[in-house]
């Protein structure tokens, strides 16, 4: 299952059920867990722990420190849950200890080739991160999100569940849950009722959360303002609770 040209750290813990590749390296206090695959040409840094059934493609930079100027080689860490599949030449950074010290990515992701993933960001469970996007740090991408090719997120940003971004997304505040947005600057355009569809939503519960959209979007209302109206709506459907907590957590304020 180790290909004889790997290069693993005698500290690294490696379930024996653990393929790797050929010339892929991995370093010092690196875990990765059961049927995990690791393609040839990976370079896994530690401190670093990987969950189990992770497929990693070929040429990927896993745990690498941060580029971040106030990084000072402080023992952070970057934590990857399980059953998610990395594509090619996919980056992903260890934390700072200006944040929380750790870099994580929870389960069932698609993170496809190209993309990075800076210090200290929170990837929740069953995103899609395209070709080609970028988290800046301190990013946090809530679970069912998509990001299509090219989209770029500003630091300290806030990722809603089940939101949307349109290929080329340029994205500098916060996107709240279930909102598709588009453009550079991003514009929330709808609700992503058809990822919503694929998740089982029923067409009624679709209908409040458009409903609720034009609370937010197209009534004039601050965000205050519009939480308070969600709120009326929070007993009768329930789905909108994430979209009133996305907005109420907002630092960065809302995509507009």
């Amino acid at each position: 299952m180790i290909h004889p040209t790997a290069i693993i750290d005698p500290s690294a813990v490696l379930h024996e059920s653990v393929s790797v590749g050929p010339w892929t390296l991995i370093g010092p206090n690196v875990e990765i867990g059961a049927d995990t695959v690791v393609e040839s040409h990976v370079v896994i840094k530690g401190p670093t722990r990987i969950g189990a059934r992770n497929h990693i493609y070929q040429f990927s930079s896993i745990g690498e420190a941060t580029p971040d100027l106030k990084y000072r080689n402080e023992p952070t860490q970057l934590i990857i849950g399980d059953d998610n599949v990395i594509r090619e030449n996919v980056t992903i950074h260890r934390g700072t200890v200006q944040d929380q010290g750790v870099t994580s990515v929870g389960n069932h992701n698609l993170i496809m080739a190209y993309v990075h993933i800076g210090h200290d960001s929170v990837v929740g469970d069953h995103t899609i991160l395209v070709n080609n996007s970028a988290l800046a740090g301190h990013v946090v991408v809530g679970d069912w999100a998509i990001l299509s090719g090219y989209t770029l997120v500003h630091q300290f940003c806030k990722i809603g569940a089940h939101s949307f971004s349109g290929m080329g997304t340029a994205i500098g505040k916060d996107v709240p849950a279930y909102i598709t947005v588009a453009g550079s600057p991003a514009e929330a355009k709808t609700i992503n009722s058809e990822g919503l569809r694929r998740r089982g939503f029923s067409s009624a519960s679709i209908s409040e959360l458009r409903r609720a959209y034009k609370i937010v979007y197209r009534q004039g209302l601050t965000v205050d303002a519009a939480i308070e109206r969600l709120e009326q709506m929070r007993e009768e459907t329930p789905e909108v609770e994430p979209l009133i907590e996305s907005l109420r957590h907002s630092e960065r304020g809302i995509v507009r």
